[in-house]
Order: C-alpha cells, then sequence, then structure tokens
C-alpha cells in the first residue's frame, strides 16, 4: 500500500512539474480527437462563478482586517470621534454588501453543478483532446525520465548548501552541450559536458560526474562504458 501511494505521488509532482517547466504534451503529439458526449468536466460557469466567490471572498478578509484595525487614541477628539465612527460605518456597510454578494453567487453556483457533459456544453465551450495512444506511451517515458531526474538532485543535495536548489541545476545540466566520445578500443563512451554559468554549480557537477562514472553503467545497446567529464578535465 505505501508503494502504491508513493508511485502516485511521484506521478503527481511529475506532471505538476511537467507543466510547470515544459510543454511535453504537445511534443509527444499534436494530432486532436473530440472527446465522447458523455465525459463529465467542470462546468466552466460553475468555474467562473467559483473565481468570483474567491475574488470576493479575499475582498471581505481585508476589509475585516481593516474594520478591525481602526481604533482610537487613547485620548481621542470630537473629530477623531466622528471620523472613526464614518470609516467604522463604511467598512461595515461594504462587508455587509460583499456579504449579500457572496451569498448570491454561492447559490448561484451551487444551482448550476459543479460537473457537466461535454455533450451539454454550448459549442463555444468545448474542446478537444490530444491522441491518447502515443501520448499514454510517452507518458511512461517521461515519468521513467522525472524518476532519473529525481534520483540525480537527490545526488546533487548531497553537494548544495541550498537543496531547494537542485532541480533548476538539473534543468540547466540537461540544457547544456555536451560532446559524446566513442572508444571501441577502450571499450568506453566519454561524455564531456561544457561549463555552467556558476563555478559552484560546476563543483557540484563534477561531483555528480564522479558518481555516475562510478556506477560503470554499459550505454544501452553497446558494451560501451560511460564515462562523465567536464571538457577540458582529463
Amino acid at each position: 500500500m505505501t508503494a502504491c501511494m508513493f508511485a502516485r505521488w511521484c506521478q503527481e509532482n511529475f506532471f505538476r512539474y511537467s507543466r510547470q517547466h515544459f510543454g511535453l504534451d504537445r511534443l509527444a503529439e499534436y494530432g486532436c480527437e473530440p472527446l465522447p458526449d458523455t465525459t463529465r468536466v467542470v462546468n466552466p460557469r460553475w468555474r467562473a462563478l467559483d473565481a468570483l466567490v474567491r475574488h470576493h471572498n479575499g475582498k471581505r478578509i481585508r476589509e475585516l482586517a481593516n474594520f478591525g484595525a481602526l481604533d482610537l487614541s487613547e485620548d481621542p477628539k470630537p473629530a477623531e470621534i466622528a471620523k472613526w465612527e464614518f470609516a467604522k460605518a463604511a467598512l461595515q456597510a461594504a462587508i455587509e454588501e460583499r456579504s449579500t454578494i457572496i451569498a448570491t453567487l454561492k447559490v448561484e453556483r451551487k444551482a448550476v453543478g459543479k460537473h457537466i457533459e461535454i455533450g451539454n456544453l454550448p459549442p463555444e465551450d468545448r474542446f478537444l483532446a490530444l491522441y491518447s495512444e502515443r501520448k499514454h506511451f510517452v507518458d511512461t517515458i517521461k515519468m521513467i525520465a522525472y524518476r532519473a531526474e529525481t534520483a540525480m538532485a537527490s545526488l546533487a543535495c548531497e553537494h548544495m548548501k541550498r537543496k531547494d536548489d537542485a532541480r533548476s541545476l538539473m534543468r540547466q545540466l540537461y540544457g547544456c552541450a555536451a560532446d559524446l566520445e566513442p572508444d571501441s578500443e577502450a571499450g568506453t563512451l566519454t561524455v564531456r559536458l561544457h561549463r555552467l554559468t556558476a563555478q559552484g554549480h560546476d563543483a557540484v557537477v563534477v561531483q555528480i560526474c564522479e558518481e555516475l562514472t562510478a556506477t560503470e553503467t554499459i550505454f544501452p545497446g553497446t558494451e560501451l562504458r560511460l564515462i562523465f567529464q567536464f571538457v577540458g578535465s582529463s
């Protein structure tokens, strides 16, 4: 059970991470297909009303905070008291009006319903989905790549003061140029990485290269052992 929960957690992290930093779905498939009319999706009208409820709730929270922050001095003058009463009354009226708006929106949101079938949507609100066959296959490959990145980020954390920077370092590393040098006589494939933007990052990557080289991994489909180095190092 624990293993299944961890696997699901890894998948959710991957999809959130890929949406934030990459457009991977569009790289895998450009073709689209219509969704079945019985597919249930979030009702666009419900989503719009929900956004309004959250918007007005945020404003009411700020108004309540301002109402509570209004205070008089230790020895208030009549003019100060009058100004304070006016400000309190104005905020109280605004809060009550905002509460009425929120209550009305909630009733309307409940009546609309959160989910709706695609077939019941107006034509302008309908949307297509990417073809699923190739996407499922590529998603599996991307999950494997994400777990490999997670393992490398864990290696990087051991040599970094700021652990939260490990992911950004991995993205920078995967985007840098590299030279491949196969040597059939020695039975090696040397991957020479170009320097990164900061010397501190280079030092971390050197440690990662040493640890990856020590695994003596064989490049798939060959008998060549992988060696990782920086350009200019021996």
